[in-house]
């Protein structure tokens, strides 16, 4: 959609299946928010707070997701292709594949 949400306080919100295809999502917070089956295609994470949220089965495949924090987030089957997600902090967090993630 290209919406802009630079800085949104989406925190706990119910976002399942919502589309933010090529959403700029610069420093946004989405802490505890419900983003089961959402798109995130090419969507901007940078600097976002997705901490305990649920993006099991998101599209975050050509999400940009640098200094972001993904801490016990369940990812469990996200896409995560061709991501950038080099300085994200996955700690604690559920994986695609389920395992949780134990390193940086």
């Amino acid at each position: 959609t290209g919406a802009e949400l630079t800085g949104a306080n989406l925190s706990g919100a119910d976002l399942s299946g919502a589309n933010f295809y090529d959403a700029n999502l610069y420093q946004a917070n989405l802490s505890g928010a419900n983003l089961n089956i959402a798109n995130l295609h090419r969507a901007d994470l940078v600097d976002a707070d997705l901490s305990n949220a649920d993006l099991s089965g998101a599209d975050l495949s050509g999400a940009f997701m640098l200094n972001t924090n993904l801490r016990e987030a369940n990812l469990i089957g996200a896409d995560l292709s061709r991501s950038n997600r080099t300085t994200a902090d996955f700690t604690g967090a559920t994986m695609p594949d389920g395992t949780k993630y134990a390193g940086k």
